[in-house]
């Protein structure tokens, strides 16, 4: 597997992640429970967008790796 491939494996698997935590925001019956999801969700997002970053950064480097 490259690396390009595993990033993208990672960048699905936190997306997965941030889908939950947002499921489980808006179903929480605590205020303290969907602060806690929130801000959650508000740390995966950011990395989700690092993450989808990286991809962009090793597509450019390796065109072949592009859609993979």
């Amino acid at each position: 597997m490259t690396v390009a491939s595993q990033v993208k494996q990672t960048l699905n698997g936190l997306k997965s992640i941030e889908a939950s935590l947002r499921t489980y925001s808006i179903k929480s019956q605590s205020k303290e429970s969907k602060a806690v999801y929130s801000e959650a969700l508000k740390t995966t997002n950011q990395i989700v967008k690092d993450v989808e970053k990286r991809v962009k950064t090793l597509e450019s480097q390796e065109p072949q790796y592009k859609g993979k």
